[in-house]
């Protein structure tokens, strides 16, 4: 279903739509995932709610995925618009598609890792987890450490 366009960009959650060479490609450019195979890229995308981002061509140019229950947690990951479609403000329309989506609309607490993002996601409502202490993590043995 289309759930946001902009400028001819759409934003669609049809899986059939994903183009797995897109989002893989530049996927393992990314300072988070360079170090996954094509094979668990794959996997991921399978298991999780993801959407596209499509330029007025029907070329796939952005992704973002949704892991969790779709009531309680929600964990946002692997949001990407391609470079040189940037600066038009597709992410935040991207990722505001998502948090609005009728099947994520009522997830109280929804999480994101980002390094160098902080200004698409802070006005969507996104800040630093204020009690830390409370969280922890394991990562498995491929996984990069996180500082």
């Amino acid at each position: 279903m289309i759930l946001a366009t902009h400028a001819g960009y759409e934003v669609d959650d049809d899986p059939a739509r994903l183009d797995i060479d897109v989002i893989t490609e530049f996927l393992l450019t990314t300072y988070w995932s360079k170090h996954r195979r094509r094979e668990t890229i794959e996997r991921a995308v399978d298991r999780s709610f993801g959407v596209g981002l499509y330029a007025p061509d029907g070329d796939q140019v952005g992704f973002a995925r949704v892991v969790g229950d779709a009531t309680t947690f929600a964990w946002l990951a692997d949001v990407f618009v391609l470079p040189e479609h940037r600066g038009q403000g597709l992410a935040r329309i991207l990722v505001t598609a998502v948090l609005e989506h009728p099947e994520h609309a009522g997830v109280e607490r929804w999480m994101l890792a980002t390094l160098d993002a902080h200004g698409v996601y802070a006005p969507l409502g996104f800040g630093p987890i204020e009690v830390l202490d409370r969280f922890m993590i394991r990562s498995g043995p491929t996984a990069p450490v996180i500082r």
